[in-house]
C-alpha cells in the first residue's frame, strides 16, 4: 500500500491506505491504535455513501451494493435531525462513494477514547477523515463491531 502525498490531497490505491492515513493524521490529537474496515452486514459490500447529522459527530452509511443503511458506532443513539437534514459527504471531485474505515484510540483500560471515520474516494483515491469524536463512557468495546 502506498499513499501519494505529492498532490493537493493525499491519495491511496486501496482501502488499506485509510489505516495508514488515520495513523498519520491522529484525529483529535490521539494516536490511532486500531483500524477496522467498514463492511455491509447484508451483502459484505465495502463501498458506501455517507451522511453526517448537523452536529457532525454522528454518521450513517448506505451500502452502494444493496442500499442497506447503518448507523456507524454509537450514532443511532445520538443522531439529531436538524432543519437542514443530514449532510452528504462528497469528495472534492464530486463523487459520493467511499471505502470507509474507523480508527480507534484506546484508554489504558482498553476502552475506546476517540473514534475517527476515515474514507477513500473510489473515483480518485483521495483520503480523508469526515468525522471524529470522543467516547466518554464505558463499556465501549461494542463500537468495534459497529463500523
Amino acid at each position: 500500500m502506498a499513499i501519494d502525498t505529492t498532490g493537493e490531497w493525499w491519495s491511496g490505491e486501496t482501502a488499506g491506505d485509510i489505516a495508514d492515513y488515520l495513523e498519520e493524521l491522529a484525529p483529535g490529537g490521539y494516536p490511532v491504535d486500531e483500524v477496522v474496515e467498514s463492511r455491509c452486514a447484508e451483502c459484505s459490500g465495502t463501498v458506501f455513501s455517507l451522511e453526517l447529522d448537523p452536529s457532525s459527530t454522528c454518521a450513517r452509511r448506505t451500502c452502494g451494493g444493496c442500499g442497506s443503511v447503518a448507523y456507524m458506532l454509537d450514532s443511532e443513539e445520538y443522531w439529531m435531525d436538524g432543519d437542514d437534514g443530514p449532510q452528504t459527504i462528497a469528495c472534492s471531485c464530486g463523487a459520493t462513494c467511499f471505502e470507509t474505515s474507523v480508527g480507534f484510540n484506546r484508554r489504558e483500560d482498553r476502552e475506546i477514547r476517540w473514534v475517527s471515520i476515515g474514507l477513500r474516494c473510489v473515483q480518485d483515491g483521495i483520503l480523508g477523515c469526515c468525522a471524529d469524536w470522543k467516547i466518554g463512557y464505558a463499556p465501549s468495546l461494542h463500537l468495534l463491531d459497529r463500523t
